[in-house]
């Protein structure tokens, strides 16, 4: 894991290499995506099967993608205990996400007219969830949840199969649990596509969300248009900005809980303790060893891992903004002190004992964030993704004749004659 000096060393080659591990940075991958969806657009369930085969090695008919009729079975087969812990983190997502519900409005400031805004939900959407290396059954519940909450109609999911050729079954059961209506055993490029243009089996949605590998970030980036997309995500990232109040063991551990994910996942320690930095360091190579996962956490830390040091938790909080982190942590004395001058993080995590896997799985707040500096930009998954804000205008006669002649001047300055004609038709 490198360690840079803030006020010694230039950190923009370290900023640029982290960006380069989004999508936008694998230019390779464009073609072979553009060409699984094209091939699903033309050829519908035919050859979403023939890529089934070929990239997850399964072989599916057109009537065994289909897998909602195993979601009951799948919640009654797990353990009860385990049952119990996804529940209460069902309910915490969900009363997280019903504070942000949005109201349609109404409002007549002036005599005549009326305006207002119109808020619908989406009618169908489509919830990726991965399930490669480290099949994700949580993304289930932070994706579906926000959508039911909005009051989308249906909500489908797809999901690749296992070595097994099957879905996974903790991802069927959240299905079951947070109120999907029909899932689909299909992965990657091709569950995308599947999605964005509907074939004969999977229907045409309003709106992809959830996260995914190259392929599937690009595929989406790509369909957009066709359909809405949440997010480009790429691969998982944190920064901690710590002080010398930070427990080192901590501070590794929750490094260590991101590089875990992928080689290309990113961990930054950014402190201004020297001490720190020593202890840490010991901490991650004391606890890396005891990781099932362990060769991919030595990869990550080794090509995106870094310690920055500093000599002020200011200097700290101008580099997290540039990075704009996904998950942020704030291991300091007081972090509330800190939070206001944080611009660009995908969550914030205040204090020694909210590590981010607190988020993933349990808290409330949406794990479905922003990543490779896309937090400047964009937003957590929430309620507000899957709904419509649609306006709405309403002029008497009366209110509508004290401003027809400005509205008309207006348009004909933009040298749009038939607008100005509509409104001078109208007029007494």
């Amino acid at each position: 894991m490198k360690t840079f000096d803030y006020n010694k060393d230039d950190l923009q080659p370290l900023y640029i290499k982290l960006s380069n591990r989004s999508p936008e940075g694998q230019r390779d991958v464009e073609k072979i995506v553009s060409d699984v969806l094209a091939d699903v657009k033309n050829r519908g369930d035919e050859a979403v099967v023939e890529y089934s085969k070929k990239f997850d090695k399964v072989d599916l008919t057109p009537s065994t993608i289909e897998v909602t009729n195993q979601l009951e079975n799948a919640l009654e087969s797990i353990d009860q205990n385990l049952l119990k812990i996804i529940e209460r983190a069902a309910a915490n997502i969900r009363k997280f996400h019903e504070k942000q519900k949005e109201n349609s409005w109404i409002t007549t400031s002036q005599a005549g007219i009326i305006l207002g805004q119109k808020i619908s939900p989406l009618e169908r959407v489509g919830v990726y969830v991965p399930a490669g290396t480290a099949p994700l059954p949580s993304t289930v519940l932070m994706n579906v949840i926000p959508a039911k909450v909005a009051g989308v109609e249906e909500v489908i999911l797809c999901s690749p199969p296992g070595k097994d050729g099957k879905m996974h079954r903790l991802i069927l059961a959240c299905a079951k649990l947070a109120g999907v209506d029909r899932a689909f055993m299909v992965g990657g490029a091709q569950a995308v596509g599947a999605m964005a243009y509907g074939t004969k089996t999977v229907p045409k949605v309003d709106k992809i969300v959830g996260p995914g590998n190259i392929f599937v970030a690009t595929a989406k980036k790509q369909v957009f248009g066709t359909c809405g997309i949440d997010m480009i995500a790429g691969p998982s990232e944190i920064l901690i900005i710590a002080d010398e109040t930070a427990n080192p063991a901590y501070v590794a551990a929750d490094l260590l809980s991101q590089a875990e994910h992928d080689v290309l996942a990113s961990s930054i320690l950014v402190t201004c303790s020297e001490a720190l930095v020593i202890e840490v360091k010991a901490e991650l190579d004391k606890q890396i060893s005891m990781l099932d996962r362990a060769e991919i956490a030595k990869k990550s830390l080794d090509e995106y891992g870094a310690i920055i040091l500093t000599d002020t938790i200011d200097q700290a909080v101008k580099i997290s903004n540039i990075i704009a982190p996904e998950h942020l942590e704030l291991c300091v004395k007081d972090p509330l002190t800190v939070m206001p001058s944080i611009k660009n993080a995908g969550a914030i995590f205040l204090g020694n004992y909210s590590p981010e896997p607190l988020g993933d799985y349990f808290a409330g707040p949406n794990h479905t964030l922003p990543t490779a500096g896309t937090a400047r930009f964009f937003s957590p998954l929430g309620v507000y993704d899957f709904i419509k804000r649609q306006s709405i205008i309403s002029y008497s006669q009366e209110a509508f004749g004290e401003i027809c002649d400005d509205v008309a001047d207006f348009a004909r300055a933009e040298g749009l004659s038939a607008h100005a004609r509509a409104i001078e038709i109208r007029k007494n």
